[in-house]
């Protein structure tokens, strides 16, 4: 089995070259293979008669890099096959040089590193930074924004012209300020080394960049990533702690019950008003009670926020087989079937399918689950027509309680009446909360209209008629049609 020698050239000029790698270079007979000829050792080398073969055109021909390193390594183990070479790299082999990692993969070729100088020591001499306090290494070229530490020392690299220097910019301006200070970093370590600091917004734009370019990203103080999920939590663990808030620190999982409700109707308000600040601003709100809850059963010893999103994050996975599984289902008909068959398995201590529905629900949408929940074993209207006859029945029936003048089965009566609604309205597959609070804010609306207008005239609503009351409703509807459709 031929080799492969894997050489690096370190980050700076031939100064800095170790003896032993020099006169590996310099007495070689056959051409050294090396990704790319743009760098000073190199240029050097050639001048003493050293001959390379180097892989730029490869850049030109691939718009992907991820393609230009593949076709790279493809061809170095071809020629291989016929004698063993040297291939030499930028840098140290083992440092973002991601040919090297693709060669180690290769079983028809033996793999030799013979290292190089890395250019991090130089890179944290010419920063001054101390790569203890927190250091994250970045490809410029392939990264993932949440992956990004904004709290440690940053450092992009390759990032090789004024593309790449963009897309880091795009990205990080989602979470810096555009004026947030980086540092350019070009050469280090040789006698070209150039250190310039830029506001971010101006990345792309008034420096010059090579495959010697590095871009640092200084610590962000934690007040200045308020947007992030580590900084909420840290919010409410100190609203939490000694020196917090003596409301937040007396709420108990029961005494925040009904603020949940409230923030979901709320959530729910802003939806229907097409209120894209509202819902911001009331998911936030949602957010906070669920922070808060699972900051009281870290308090308590039982549970944190992370079980809450491990425990989400798996069931997602579970529960959607299809996507994260060989599981085929190409309707949501389908996703919803096989998502009652992986919840049965899931909840198989259950002893009565009614054991899934929440007790602490409001009546109309306990009244929705129970109807889907007897709909699954087919206790269920195929059509609308009986319905509507049974929602008649339990009309007359009503009727019947009130001429007895029975009140318990007056109550029960209208129970059963508003439970007949809920089984029509799921079959028109609307919610009924939903429904019922429209028209609630449908009338506060057109109610608060009546009493701007009896103000107006000086009139009080208690004191007006109902033909008066009828005639400022009417106008209230005729204003808000007029609104509807401007």
């Amino acid at each position: 089995m031929k080799k492969i020698e894997i050489i690096g050239l370190g980050a700076g000029d031939i100064d800095q070259l170790p003896l032993g790698i020099y006169k590996k270079l310099t007495t070689s007979p056959s051409p050294i293979y090396v990704r790319t000829e743009d760098h000073p050792v190199i240029s050097t080398l050639k001048q003493e008669g050293v001959t390379f073969k180097g892989y730029d055109a490869i850049y030109e021909a691939h718009a992907d890099f991820g393609d230009v390193y593949e076709a790279i390594v493809e061809d170095l183990v071809q020629q291989a096959k016929e004698e063993s070479i040297i291939y030499a790299v930028p840098g140290h082999p083992m440092l973002a040089e991601k040919t090297v990692q693709l060669l180690e993969q290769q079983s028809n070729v033996e793999i030799t590193i013979v290292g190089g100088q890395s250019y991090l020591d130089d890179l944290f001499t010419a920063l001054r930074i101390d790569p203890i306090e927190g250091f994250q290494f970045v490809d410029g070229t392939s990264f993932r924004r949440e992956e990004l530490n904004y709290l440690q020392h940053l450092v992009f690299c390759q990032v090789y012209d004024s593309f790449v220097a963009s897309e880091v910019k795009l990205t990080l301006l989602e979470d810096l300020d555009p004026d947030y200070l980086v540092t350019v970093v070009d050469a280090v370590g040789s006698k070209e080394e150039k250190v310039i600091q830029v506001p971010l917004v101006e990345l792309d734009q008034s420096v010059s960049l090579s495959n010697l370019t590095s871009i640092y990203v200084p610590p962000a103080k934690r007040e200045q990533l308020s947007h992030q999920f580590f900084r909420l939590r840290e919010v409410i663990a100190q609203l939490r702690g000694p020196n917090g808030c003596p409301w937040d620190k007396e709420q108990t999982h029961e005494s925040l019950r009904k603020y949940l409700l409230e923030e979901a109707y709320e959530f729910i308000e802003a939806v229907d008003g097409l209120d894209d600040d509202g819902m911001i601003e009331e998911l936030g709100d949602i957010l906070l009670q669920v922070m808060l809850h699972s900051q009281i059963g870290e308090d308590e010893g039982f549970f944190t926020i992370d079980d809450v999103i491990q425990s989400i994050t798996d069931k997602m996975i579970r529960r959607h087989p299809h996507v994260f599984g060989d599981v085929v289902a190409t309707s949501a008909e389908t996703v919803v079937k096989n998502w009652d068959e992986i919840k049965k398995v899931e909840k198989s201590e259950r002893t009565s399918f009614m054991d899934a529905i929440p007790n602490q629900m409001s009546g109309l949408l306990e009244a929705e689950q129970i109807q889907k929940q007897a709909a699954k074993v087919g206790f269920d209207w195929q059509d609308s027509e009986p319905m509507w006859e049974k929602i008649k029945e339990e009309m007359e029936e009503v009727q019947q309680a009130i001429a007895a003048q029975n009140p318990n089965e007056i109550e029960k009566e209208f129970g059963d009446l508003l439970f007949a609604i809920v089984n029509l309205t799921r079959y028109y597959k609307v919610n009924p909360e939903i429904s019922i609070k429209q028209t609630n804010r449908k009338f506060k609306t057109r109610f608060r209209f009546m009493e701007r207008e009896a103000e107006k005239n000086n009139q009080k609503l208690q004191a007006l008629s109902l033909n008066q009351l009828d005639a400022y409703w009417e106008k209230a509807k005729q204003v808000e049609r007029k609104e509807e459709n401007s």
